[in-house]
């Protein structure tokens, strides 16, 4: 009887909270990975060439969370086509390779980056927008979506598409890690007065919705955004991570003209975005069609993802 659910990408940031969750709550599943050891089932590259049998063995629902992400200073001639092996002609393969094993359902962690960079302040993306991804990621991300959905009006195979803003959670890297060691040494931040707003969303709301696209019925060939639900500027969450660390933030007022004109003196006009810009996700859809709610809300997710820092940081 086919009633496991596939992972992979088992052992990524968001591949190994879904493990956790499963394993805690004794629901049957295979882990896949790149590299690793362990119980987990290891298939090298994963590209159009990847053969996947052993892997879906008695699948019923896939869940698709491996992928290339961003490469920082990436060297390749082509980086578009590196993303293209991965992102979409590795996930095409393995929807073909499901579809002949009899796979059920196929959730795809896509990214929020297909709907694009940024947004105007208070006219958040939505699951219906027309794409308009503009990197290299959010192409590959977007070309695979739609590899999928063809596939799924061609054969039977459900499809379920989640588009994540920024995770956050226990064991977060790059720049949210970033952020913490610098509240937590009090370093001065000229962040003070950002009138930006900013989807996030944390890593329990995000598995939480997955795992309910893995089996609403209502969830099939469909889109949804991910979020929190709650939105916070640069500086809010500055001051609500201090908060949860337990640590005064010390945020200095400067304007933001000044903030962008400095940036793009210094050739980091996209930090500028990523810190002053809005981007903000509606997730509607995901409440109206699944009756879905965030569990956790942007201040239990702080304080969970601070305390992860605490202890692991010497």
């Amino acid at each position: 009887m086919k009633n496991k659910l596939l992972i992979t990408g088992a052992n990524g940031f968001v591949g190994n909270a879904l493990c956790s969750l499963l394993s805690q709550n004794d629901i049957p599943f295979r882990a896949v990975a790149r590299q690793g050891d362990g119980e987990t089932i290891f298939v090298g590259n994963i590209d159009s060439s990847t053969v996947w049998a052993e892997a879906l063995a008695d699948i019923d629902v896939i869940i698709h969370a491996a992928a290339r992400v961003h490469v920082m200073n990436d060297a390749s001639l082509d980086p578009l086509a590196e993303f293209r092996k991965v992102n979409v002609e590795g996930t095409l393969n393995l929807a073909r390779q499901a579809v002949a094993a009899g796979v059920h359902r196929f959730v795809f962690i896509s990214s929020i980056k297909v709907n694009g960079e940024a947004t105007k302040l208070g006219l958040p993306f939505n699951a219906y927008d027309m794409a308009a991804p503009l990197d290299h990621y959010g192409v590959s991300k977007y070309e695979a979506e739609q590899g999928l959905l063809q596939l799924a009006k061609e054969t039977g195979i459900e499809v379920v598409i989640i588009r994540p803003p920024l995770v956050y959670g226990p064991g977060v890297k790059a720049n949210f890690a970033a952020m913490m060691k610098w509240l937590q040494k009090g370093v001065p931040l000229p962040l003070g007065t950002i009138q930006n707003k900013r989807s996030l969303v944390a890593l329990d709301n995000l598995v939480d919705l997955i795992w309910t696209c893995t089996h609403h019925p209502a969830a099939a060939n469909q889109i949804f955004l991910a979020g929190d639900g709650e939105d916070l500027s640069t500086t809010e969450l500055l001051q609500r991570m201090a908060k949860a660390l337990n640590v005064t933030s010390r945020l200095i007022p400067v304007p933001m003209w000044a903030l962008n004109f400095g940036a793009k003196l210094l050739g980091k006009a996209d930090m500028a975005q990523r810190l002053c810009g809005s981007l903000q996700v509606n997730i509607s859809k995901a409440r109206d069609v699944l009756g879905w709610e965030p569990p956790v809300s942007v201040d239990e997710a702080l304080l969970k993802t601070a305390q992860h820092y605490l202890r692991h940081t010497k």
